[in-house]
């Protein structure tokens, strides 16, 4: 046992099931790189005031869960918490705003930090994918990416998942509504740190779990009634995009999400298989927050999907990824022939054959061990005497059947049985 442990709340990806969590990474990433998306990596760490500012105040994000540190030099620097701000402070930097046609179309992979109570499906360390588009306030976009994300669940073979969309209104029509549901929040018994949040950002006392809250929000004002004519039209747009697309939703009137910076548009995804921690998912349009982190007015509309409650929807639906192989051919030498067989795996390696060979020095028996814990389609088996003979011996790992190979014709032999 190791004297050190990962962190609490953290976790180490170690095969076999690494390869999962790779494997829900592309199957993310795949439909956005076919729409015209690239991809964009941003450091681990950023000016605290890039979240404060974007993610709000107000969130528990910024108040109670980002890791903060100070420098050397005194500069205040967070872990990232999410992806949206990095990007689009990225996007500015680089100014590919400035390039083209709008909009710049985004993905992302990578690590977030958040200080939470530790739980299954809630971690201090989880991985995201991500996408932004920058630039551009057109319903299709909102749609495009709700149904790019419905695809790229479904290419997994996730089933039991639900979209839920709502509007939030924009800079219009969402601070008479604000001010309608501060009213109504302050007739009602609440704590003095949701007061508090009640008037910094009143919609987010509605993203509420607590249920002595929630019973409390009963015949609260909703946003439907407060929205302007041009906000119901977008809503209905890319309600109508989305239900065009055979993509399934469902209307939350009480749907936030946990970030100051959404304006209309906002979804969530949800697994019901995975208890209280049920969003794998969620992102909306953020058409101010470029202007709060001192850029220029650029409507943008993203979204996050996390692959670590992703894997644990797959494992709770009970799906098994079809996950090729990491090794095709698995080479064991007996006597002296481990400088040929070794040179023959570089030899197959860079004819793309994906190739391991037996290290330590092991017996047949020990050697043929590790062949079928390696998962190898085929093992070639040498000794003194075959190379001699100018051959090695093919086994097929699922058959069983071994036939002998000239040492010359191994690589062929070998792309065309695996073809």
């Amino acid at each position: 046992m190791s004297t050190f442990q990962a962190p609490k709340g953290t976790y180490d990806l170690l095969p076999p099931r690494s390869a999962t969590f790779l494997a829900v990474r592309e199957a993310i990433s795949a439909p956005l790189k076919n729409s015209g998306y690239g991809y964009v990596e941003t450091p681990g760490f950023e000016n605290v005031e890039l979240f404060s500012r974007g993610v709000g105040e107000s969130t528990d994000i910024v108040s109670k869960e980002m890791y903060t540190l100070t420098t050397k030099g005194g500069d205040q620097l967070a872990l990232r918490p999410e992806g949206t701000a990095s990007v689009l402070r990225a996007a500015l930097q680089g100014n590919l705003h400035k390039l083209g046609g709008l909009p710049v179309k985004l993905w992302y992979s990578g690590s977030y930090y958040r200080y939470e109570r530790a739980q299954a499906g809630r971690y201090r360390h989880f991985s995201q994918v991500g996408a932004e588009a920058i630039g551009a306030e057109d319903p299709a976009l909102d749609a495009e990416l709700i149904i790019l994300a419905d695809q790229a669940y479904r290419s997994l073979g996730l089933r039991n998942f639900r979209i839920l969309l709502n509007s939030l209104g924009d800079k219009e029509c969402r601070p008479v509504y604000r001010e309608a549901l501060q009213a109504f929040l302050r007739g009602l018994d609440l704590d003095a740190e949701t007061v508090r949040r009640a008037e910094i950002n009143p919609l987010r006392v509605l993203d509420d779990k607590r249920a002595d809250v929630q019973k409390q929000l009963v015949g609260a004002p909703m946003l439907r009634d407060y929205l302007c004519d041009g906000c119901k039209a977008y809503h209905e747009e890319v309600r109508a995009l989305v239900t065009a697309a055979g993509v399934a939703f469902e209307d939350d009137e009480k749907l936030v999400r946990g970030l100051d910076y959404y304006t209309r548009t906002t979804f969530e995804f949800v697994h019901d298989g995975l208890g209280s921690q049920s969003a794998v998912g969620g992102g909306g349009r953020y058409d101010g927050l470029s202007e709060m982190i001192g850029g220029p007015a650029l409507p943008s509309v993203g979204w996050a999907l996390g692959v670590d409650r992703t894997v644990l929807a797959l494992e709770a639906e009970g799906v098994e990824l079809d996950i090729p192989s990491a090794t095709s051919v698995f080479a064991i030498a007996l006597g002296a022939a481990k400088p040929v067989l070794f040179g023959l795996v570089t030899e197959l390696r860079r004819a793309g054959v994906a190739a391991d060979i037996s290290y330590g020095g092991k017996g047949l028996k020990g050697a043929m061990k590790d062949a079928n814990r390696s998962g190898a389609r085929f093992a070639v088996v040498a000794g003194d005497r075959d190379l001699e003979e100018g051959v090695v011996q093919l086994k097929d790992m699922q058959s069983g059947e071994q036939t002998p190979v000239a040492l010359a014709d191994v690589v062929a032999t070998v792309q065309a049985r695996l073809a």
